[in-house]
């Protein structure tokens, strides 16, 4: 509890430090170099008629295309963890199809060795056999191997008839989970192109920034990210939170904790690099409790609770499309991986707009 209250001062105090060190007035964006180092006389035009962006609107820009990032993520995430089942439930259905078709091979050895037992008794049913015997001893011990090799017939008849059904079964469902695979590639393709085109237009508005601009520019995330814990705060969230965490969310909690400083990569579920959900996901993994890989199904399945009942483990999911999740660690902080180009780190949990917090081992 220490280290979390520690944690959580030690975030208020850089962010207040942040406030009072940064200037109120927004910075222009600059325009990008000429390659030539000259300009042609309709870019020059074109220059002075486009509105110069503050270094606050770059900011907002900057972080709207890393949030559609974001969402593409959850959806690359997603499809790649259907690809993934429809995969395994492909590779079951061969081995049950194999199986199947090595039994309906021995049923059929077992049907025609009958044909040829009766081919060698004349081709007379059981019954006329029994008819044309006249030792009673022998009539009845007849009897009941005619029954035994009626059920016996019976028995291979309809399990071949069952196996051959269960192997038309697996046919078609394979060829369902096929489709499936296939449309699940088609979108993690496209969210791969979407994910890569949003940051790469982020990263180009932030190269065009000079060294100092885009120093500022952090400040404006930190700032930006204070005032809204701040206003959380003050709303009274953390007036009746002060839950012990479960046995497992100690466990996810100091595994969230080790990954600290190591770095967001989309689509990483560790042990280098994480993306948001990556890092909550494989956290809960460590501690005996696997949850869904993606936040948007972390807040559709897993239980949810109200934020006054909140335990250091728990997941809040924020934005309205669930498109970001962190870990709460107690005392009003996260452990989170932000977006590309930051690390895994300590935030406030009231820094972004929370949609709500569900409870893995609940």
């Amino acid at each position: 509890m220490n280290r979390r209250h520690c944690a959580s001062a030690a975030i208020t105090l850089v962010c207040a430090l942040t406030v009072l060190i940064t200037p109120v007035q927004a910075f222009a964006e600059p325009a990008p170099p000429s390659p030539s180092g000259a300009k042609s006389a309709d870019a020059k035009s074109a220059d002075a008629k486009a509105p110069k962006k503050s270094l606050e609107e770059v900011r907002k820009e900057i972080d709207d295309l890393y949030r559609k990032a974001g969402t593409a993520t959850d959806a690359y995430n997603l499809a790649e963890e259907k690809a993934e089942k429809q995969s395994g439930e492909i590779v079951k259905l061969a081995r049950a199809t194999v199986v199947g078709q090595s039994r309906i091979a021995e049923l059929k050895s077992q049907a025609g060795a009958q044909a040829r037992e009766q081919y060698r008794t004349g081709g007379l049913p059981p019954g006329a056999q029994l008819m044309l015997s006249d030792d009673p001893q022998l009539f009845l011990d007849g009897v009941n191997r005619v029954r035994e090799g009626q059920q016996a017939a019976q028995g291979v008849l309809g399990e071949l008839t069952r196996t051959q059904q269960d192997l038309e079964t697996y046919t078609k469902d394979a060829s369902a989970n096929w489709k499936k695979l296939e449309a699940n590639r088609v979108k993690q393709a496209k969210a791969k192109k979407k994910i890569n085109a949003q940051i790469a237009a982020a990263k180009k508005l932030e190269s065009r920034l000079k060294k100092e601009e885009r120093a500022r520019l952090l400040k404006l995330e930190q700032e930006a990210a204070y005032k809204q814990q701040t206003a959380w705060l003050s709303s009274g969230a953390l007036k009746d939170i002060n839950r012990e965490a479960s046995a497992r969310g100690k466990e996810a909690v100091a595994f969230a904790t080790a990954q600290i400083g190591k770095p967001y990569v989309w689509g990483a579920e560790g042990p280098k690099s994480y993306d948001c959900s990556g890092l909550t996901s494989q956290a809960w993994a460590a501690a005996g409790r696997p949850i869904p890989r993606t936040s948007q199904e972390q807040w559709r399945l897993l239980p949810r609770i109200a934020i006054k009942d909140m335990r250091p483990g728990d997941l809040i999911i924020y934005h309205s499309d669930a498109s970001h999740v962190g870990m709460y660690i107690g005392d009003g902080a996260i452990i989170h991986a932000p977006r590309p180009g930051r690390n895994v780190t300590l935030a406030g949990a009231g820094s972004m707009q929370i949609l709500g917090v569900v409870r893995p081992d609940k």
